[in-house]
């Protein structure tokens, strides 16, 4: 089986895959003081509550962000499950595709890998709703072309709590009205609405600059959030990432 691990800025996941199934999934908060040993004993306890042995694990894979917290990650791999990861980034990896453009994240080459896998041969808009929520371009060759970074939509809310005297931190959900009739009311049809219309102007100007129909598909931890909010957003993949980083591990050790 294999470890694959998606270090964010906010959250690390591990998933651990079985063939095409993900068989375990979990995550925690990112940090780069966390040692390997404190990975271990977490990750261990919760795999023996899905019944999963760490000796199945054959192979592992880490995709990051955060290079702080890299070296812990491999550590893990290396000292607790006996393999040596694959790195994104690192010249023994093969992604498969093109990358256009300079600066893509692990987490963006995953999502367009994955994108590539689920819709070959599909022009398509990645939205991703992490720290910071990511549009991806991605044409008919399953390349990656580029795309747009804007703040992510907690990190808006921190802004506007951080900057103001009065106004409360909150949970992004659905309002039921846009026009509020409180404080926190009016903050949540903001926040929510106002990241609607983010999403629709951006993908409206990508389609455009793009000149071709290109299908969008959204993933990350807000994700579901926005799910039928707008009919821009054609389908969530909760999994995206992670069937990236899947198949890049495919590509990289086929040959070996």
């Amino acid at each position: 089986m294999l470890l694959a691990i998606n270090a964010n800025n906010t959250n690390v996941k591990f998933g651990v895959i079985d063939g095409d199934r993900i068989v375990g999934e979990w995550r925690q908060h990112t940090t780069a003081m966390r040692t390997a040993d404190e990975h271990a004993v977490w990750l261990f306890q919760l795999m023996a509550i899905e019944k999963i042995d760490p000796k199945s694990i054959t192979g592992a894979i880490i995709g990051s962000v955060v290079p702080q917290a890299t070296f812990n990650l491999r550590r893990l791999c290396t000292r607790y499950f006996h393999t040596e990861p694959l790195v994104l980034g690192e010249p023994n990896v093969k992604y498969g595709i093109q990358i256009k453009g300079q600066g893509a994240g692990a987490d963006r080459i995953c999502n367009t890998v994955g994108a590539g896998v689920l819709f070959p041969r599909t022009p398509m808009i990645v939205v991703d709703f992490g720290t910071a929520t990511t549009f991806d371009v991605v044409d008919e060759e399953g390349s990656y072309c580029g795309g747009v970074i804007a703040p992510g939509i907690n990190l808006s809310i921190e802004a506007l709590v951080n900057a103001t005297a009065l106004l409360p931190r909150i949970v992004v959900e659905k309002p039921k009205r846009v026009i509020g009739t409180d404080t926190v009311a009016c903050m949540h049809s903001g926040v929510f609405w106002g990241y609607v219309g983010l999403i629709e102007g951006i993908v409206a100007r990508i389609r455009e600059e793009f000149g071709r129909p290109m299908k969008v598909i959204s993933t990350g931890g807000l994700a579901p959030v926005f799910d039928g909010a707008t009919q821009v957003i054609e389908q969530v993949v909760p999994d995206l990432t992670a069937r990236g980083l899947v198949e890049i591990y495919r590509r990289s050790t086929r040959s070996n």
